[in-house]
């Protein structure tokens, strides 16, 4: 079995906020919504090789009723390579983000800092 790709699908609350939050923010692009663009329940956004689903809770919960009574933000992070942290870090400096750890370097090499999205999920962004 060859394993080609990852692209976790993320319950949200509100679907505008959070298409605003990863593509104004984050500079994510919305390559697909369903049913449309003005009223998503789902949605596929992508960052050159990142790519990222967000789903109503309602259409979440519809599909996977297991998932009610979960809360939004899970118990997992999202770890993303990127290729200039230093200005994606100034950016995120001047929004009303919560930083979770500041950049630091880390024992294994890499430059990272954490912050939590419109929904609670832990966002890890790291350079080697």
């Amino acid at each position: 079995m060859k394993t080609a790709s990852l692209s976790p699908n993320l319950m949200v609350e509100d679907m505008h906020k959070t298409i605003e939050f990863y593509t104004s923010i984050l500079d994510f692009t919305v390559t697909m919504t369903v049913p449309d663009e003005k009223h998503p329940v789902w949605a596929m956004l992508q960052n050159d090789g990142v790519t990222i689903m967000l789903q109503q809770r309602a259409s979440f919960v519809e599909e996977v009723p297991n998932f009610a009574q979960q809360p939004i933000g899970g118990s997992f992070s999202l770890y993303i390579h990127v290729d200039d942290i230093d200005t994606l870090y100034k950016k995120i400096q001047q929004e009303k983000i919560t930083i979770i750890q500041e950049l630091h370097k880390t024992f294994y090499g890499a430059r990272e800092f954490s912050i939590k999205d419109v929904n609670g999920y832990v966002l890890y962004f790291a350079q080697d």
